[in-house]
């Protein structure tokens, strides 16, 4: 099994198989979580002091902030599959 590496911004990368949720931080529910995990230390700020954009959610609780948006990091998500699929495809033609 691969791990596929998701760019979020400024040199840095999740891994893609790590996500459960990619959301906005607009919200009052959502801006609770985050405090949240601050207070525990489960948030990984990768912002470089920009507005936080989009709340990145793992499946180990820790929570990815991001200086992008929820939809640009989607489009990423999309984009990744997709090569993942042609990869895929040009392999089993290898055979």
């Amino acid at each position: 099994m691969t791990t596929e590496l998701l760019a979020v911004g400024f040199r840095n990368f999740i891994a893609l198989n790590r996500v459960i949720a990619i959301v906005s931080t607009g919200s009052a529910p959502i801006q609770r979580l985050i405090r949240e995990g601050k207070r525990r230390g489960a948030v990984i700020d990768i912002t470089s002091g920009r507005r936080t954009k989009a709340a990145i959610f793992m499946d180990n609780g820790q929570i990815v902030l991001a200086a992008i948006t929820p939809e640009t990091i989607s489009g990423r998500v999309v984009a990744v599959a997709q090569e993942g699929v042609y990869a895929r495809a040009g392999q089993e033609g290898e055979s």
